[in-house]
């Protein structure tokens, strides 16, 4: 067994990385970084890059690669960590790939592994576009993998079930567009490296 995992996961929304990356996390022993999660964590606490991504996003702007690194590096050092990480949504684009190396080779823990979920598109759009919630208890069902047991509605209140905007067609659509232009030459970067794996993940 390999003494560390410090790998990347990559893939599209509804791949299932979310589902995959606390089974890694268990069997390895390992922190997951999700750095949406991250980023909301540091501006809550206060940190000084935490206050610095809050006024970037008040002025309704995006945070800089800089600033996300800043955060990933900070939680690096929390005990979780010392077994390796499972990164998770970053890096998107190739920049961010590149400063994300020269980091982790000044702390000398090079990434042993970038995974790609393989998946194709109608997969995902019917993955994603299936979903609903019934807002205030926060269960989800899907049309096709978990349906309510009456259409539309939940199975304990009988209220109505809402698809997000999120989890609709068209958005689903769109997210997939833009995750396959940014991520395509991130995959591509990796590859170079000799560290990319695919699985399928049908």
């Amino acid at each position: 067994l390999m003494e560390h995992l410090r790998t990347v996961l990559i893939g599209p929304p509804g791949s299932g990385k979310g589902t995959q990356a606390p089974r890694l996390q268990r069997d390895f022993c390992v922190c997951h970084l999700a750095t949406g999660d991250l980023l909301r964590a540091a501006v809550r606490e206060g940190t000084p890059l935490g206050k610095e991504a809050k006024a970037v996003m008040d002025r309704g702007e995006l945070v800089s690669d800089e600033i996300v690194i800043g955060i990933v590096r900070d939680n690096l050092d929390r005990p979780d960590c010392k077994n390796g990480f499972i990164l998770d949504g970053f890096p998107r684009t190739v920049p961010q790939a590149e400063k994300l190396d020269s980091m982790l080779a000044e702390r000398q823990q090079p990434l042993d592994r970038v995974i790609e979920f393989n998946v194709d598109d109608e997969t995902v759009v019917s993955r994603i576009s299936g979903r609903m919630v019934h807002p205030p208890s926060g269960r989800s069902y899907h049309k096709l993998f978990n349906p309510p047991r009456v259409e539309g509605k939940d199975d304990v209140t009988g209220e109505p079930l809402i698809i997000r905007d999120d989890d609709k067609e068209e958005t689903a659509r769109k997210r997939l567009g833009q995750y396959h232009s940014q991520t395509i030459p991130v995959l591509d970067y990796y590859k170079a490296r000799g560290v990319l794996s695919r699985i399928n993940a049908k």
